[in-house]
């Protein structure tokens, strides 16, 4: 039994950080206690292990009396001289026993408190290990699949990707290294559990702070990220140096820094911008390509009403609305968006010069519209126009004559 106990000792310390002292610890006090409720119940056990070499002893302590009731916990007063010449009348003895008479039923009860005492103990040191790397992005091997989870290997601990932390599209097969976010430890009736993520907003940040050291002198500040899984991310950064872009230092030479990212995530698309505190211009950022129009803001709800051109709509909303979400969540206001009410088109342009037109006495409204549709959409469009014109143009001798005098009568007031 000394060479198991020595093996579990050399195991658990190496593979597991487990201090020798805490484990002989608890194998003993996991020994004595199933050993009292096996064949020795009843007795007071004294169990020790000797740390170098595992090796095992077990004494029955007993109590000194003249005259013995119950022969497991007492001994005669001259029998007890014999074991201990110190031994005195009231007092106790230690009497040692073989470890094997402790029982086999007690040594696999044993076994099985030692197995949870380690158990307890990984749960422990796995908090105190990853507590301050909460938030950090850590590296593990897929070890299986469970209802929709993955199981990570990180070294020390086992780890939990769940279902709802994963990215849409994104599969692992066991075998496979993975990186992802620690995103906390949750206290389960299992003990501390390590929780995962691969979709959180934070471990697209924590891998741009790994790959920009701009952002790590503080040179460059991510001052807001939005992001939809497997889809986009929009990130806002800005600059304490002058002298620093802060989108191309992100960006890196050549897109090598943003690309790395990209390449971690699967192709899920980045737009890295420069921000402003000026929510419009913040908003004409953000946007890009497309234009916002005739903005609106209204501070008080943070909300902000503009229209784009219907050539920008599609490119504004984006596909299934995730560019306005997402830039909705970078700014942190909410965003309506329109359609560019489009001022002179045909009929609005129409209208203009009928009422053009009315402003000379004597034009109705029948006869300004038929000049429109002629072209004649203003007084000064009369120069150079004769009689004979309006003619062929569909109007009566007689009005073609009256209209031009009309005509030349109200230039000649201008």
């Amino acid at each position: 039994m000394s060479s198991e106990i020595l093996s579990v000792l050399e195991y658990m310390e190496k593979e597991k950080g487990i201090d020798r002292g805490d484990m002989i610890g608890a194998i003993s006090l996991a020994i004595k206690t199933a050993a009292s409720k096996g064949v020795n119940s009843g007795q007071e056990l004294k169990v020790e292990i000797d740390p170098k070499t595992g090796g095992l002893q077990a004494w029955t302590v007993l109590n000194v009396v003249d005259s013995v009731s119950d022969p497991r916990t007492e001994v005669h007063f001259e029998k007890a001289k014999l074991i201990d010449k110190e031994a005195v009348l009231g007092g106790t003895i230690e009497k040692e026993i073989d470890p094997a008479f402790l029982g086999r039923i007690a040594a696999q009860t044993a076994r099985q408190a030692i197995m949870q005492q380690v158990r307890q103990f990984e749960k422990e040191r796995i908090f105190d290990d990853y507590k301050d790397s909460i938030g950090d992005v850590v590296s593990g091997i897929v070890r299986r699949r469970e209802r929709g989870d993955l199981i990570i290997d990180l070294g020390k601990a086992e780890a939990l990707l769940p279902g709802r932390e994963k990215v849409h599209g994104e599969d692992y097969a066991p075998g496979e290294r993975i990186r992802c976010l620690l995103l906390a430890i949750e206290q389960t009736n299992r003990g501390p559990e390590l929780i995962l993520t691969r979709a959180h907003p934070k471990f697209i940040r924590r891998l741009l702070e790994l790959e920009v050291t701009e952002i790590v002198d503080g040179t460059v500040v991510i001052k807001a990220l939005a992001r939809e899984p497997g889809y986009r991310t929009k990130i806002a950064v800005a600059s304490n140096d002058k002298k620093v872009d802060p989108v191309g230092a992100c960006v890196g030479a050549r897109g090598a820094r943003v690309k790395s990212i990209v390449r971690e995530l699967g192709g899920e698309k980045i737009d890295i911008i420069r921000y402003f505190d000026d929510p419009q211009e913040m908003l004409a950022e953000a946007l890009k390509p497309a234009v916002p129009l005739n903005v609106q803001i209204d501070e008080r709800n943070k909300r902000i009403h503009f229209e784009v051109a219907d050539r920008d709509l599609s490119v504004a909303i984006g596909r299934r609305g995730q560019n306005a979400r997402l830039t909705s969540r970078l700014m942190g206001w909410r965003l309506d968006i329109s359609k560019e009410k489009v001022a002179g088109g045909f009929e609005d342009r129409k209208e203009r010069a009928i009422a053009g037109l009315n402003q000379i006495p004597g034009i109705s409204d029948d006869v300004a519209n038929r000049l429109v549709a002629v072209g004649l959409i203003s007084p000064d469009a009369f120069t150079g126009v004769e009689g004979s014109d309006l003619v062929d143009a569909g109007f009566t001798e007689e009005e073609s004559s009256d209209i031009l005098t009309k005509v030349k009568e109200f230039l000649s007031q201008q």
